[in-house]
């Protein structure tokens, strides 16, 4: 019985929170810096975001984030196995879920950190000028980061992030974004 008692008061102090949390929706792009087996390459990241924040005691807050994103990132060598040949490795689709702690900085500004799961796909194509040949692998990871937000008027916010991302393979990537995004 005082586990139900106990539960039920959790239960009361969480329904008011959820019912003032602020979900968003947002479109991002920025630098993607990928790096392979010591290797790296730029390219530009593309994306969406979106989540929910929920506020806490002190002007504090926590929030889930999902994230699909892509990417130009691509190195390509010439020659390798045979001459006309093409060796090309391109990172493909960006899926992550995070949860943000942060707090407000004034009424229209807030600082927060990031931590989650991240899961990317990277292509190894090889084209010889008569076949081609393609692999692709999925990498699961951890993501961190720190970001600032800024509402620009009634539920529009601009954003900027820096994001880390290191996954299986010594595979890892560096994204500064930007943000632009509408709350509801």
């Amino acid at each position: 019985m005082r586990k139900l008692s106990i539960a039920g008061a959790a239960a009361l102090f969480a329904i008011p929170a959820a019912a003032n949390a602020q979900a968003w929706v947002q479109a991002e792009g920025g630098l993607d810096v990928v790096s392979v087996e010591g290797e790296s390459d730029e390219g530009v990241s593309y994306g969406i975001s979106a989540g929910y924040d929920i506020p806490l005691s002190g002007g504090m807050f926590v929030g889930v984030q999902g994230t699909v994103a892509d990417s130009t990132t691509k190195e390509c060598e010439s020659d390798v196995f045979a001459a006309g040949d093409e060796l090309c490795l391109k990172t493909g689709r960006d899926l992550s879920a995070v949860v943000r702690l942060g707090t407000t900085v004034g009424e229209k500004a807030k600082l927060y950190v990031l931590g989650g799961y991240t899961n990317a796909r990277i292509r190894l194509t090889y084209d010889d000028g008569v076949t081609s040949d393609s692999d692709g692998e999925n990498g699961d990871g951890f993501r961190l980061g720190a970001g600032a937000q800024y509402t620009l008027s009634n539920n529009v916010f601009v954003k900027g992030e820096y994001r880390y991302s290191n996954y299986e393979s010594d595979f890892s990537r560096h994204n500064v974004l930007v943000g632009l995004g509408v709350e509801f």
